[in-house]
């Protein structure tokens, strides 16, 4: 390595300074943040993101990663010769869709995720909606087929493993009370467990 590519004491020190209010800000605190799109298929930007979020964990803020995987989806969907379909936005989700969402999301893509932030040194954990009914969930609209509208979200399963030191890693797979599975919106399921959590 170059001279060039180590920081200095001095620049260490400026970007301490700068960052240390903000730290402070959030230090304990609890930030959920939503992942997935392009940022997801970038596999550059997705060691950036995950070395940011154990970044931010090693500094005592404690992170929930919530996530999706359309483009996971649409692949899969595609080897196995199913056609994606969508409708205002959502995927049009029959029985046998549902299963390969549960198989990329909470299989998949959650792992490899869990696997990254590891390999980077942070303590991670997958959850998928489905465990402890974390995201339970009603039939969005028969058209959509298996597309759920969230009625409750359980963050205990979250704050226990936030209370261990773990990054809880949710896959957003939905689940009602006849084990039906959903395909819940990424950015509707994040929003929501970032209000609960807030409300505690």
């Amino acid at each position: 390595m170059s001279e060039n590519s180590f920081i200095s004491n001095a620049q260490r020190a400026e970007v301490l300074t700068q960052a240390l209010p903000y730290i402070q800000k959030y230090y304990n605190k609890v930030v959920v943040i939503k992942y997935g799109g392009n940022a997801m298929i970038n596999e550059e930007l997705k060691d950036a993101v995950m070395g940011d979020i154990v970044l931010l964990s090693l500094i005592g803020i404690k992170v929930v990663l919530v996530h999706g995987g359309g483009p996971e989806i649409s692949d899969m969907l595609k080897r196995v010769g199913k056609e994606s379909r969508f409708e205002n936005g959502l995927r049009v989700t029959d029985k046998e869709t549902a299963e390969i969402v549960e198989m990329v999301l909470a299989g998949k893509v959650n792992k490899s995720l869990v696997a990254l932030l590891q390999s980077k040194r942070g303590n991670a954990i997958g959850l998928s909606g489905m465990d402890g009914y974390l995201i339970k969930a009603k039939q969005l609209d028969p058209k959509l087929g298996y597309v759920g509208e969230i009625t409750d979200i359980n963050t205990k399963p979250i704050t226990d493993m936030l209370d261990c030191g773990y990054i809880p890693v949710v896959s957003t797979v939905g689940v009602d009370d006849d084990g039906n599975i959903y395909n819940i919106n990424a950015d509707t399921a994040a929003a929501r467990i970032a209000g609960m959590l807030k409300a505690e």
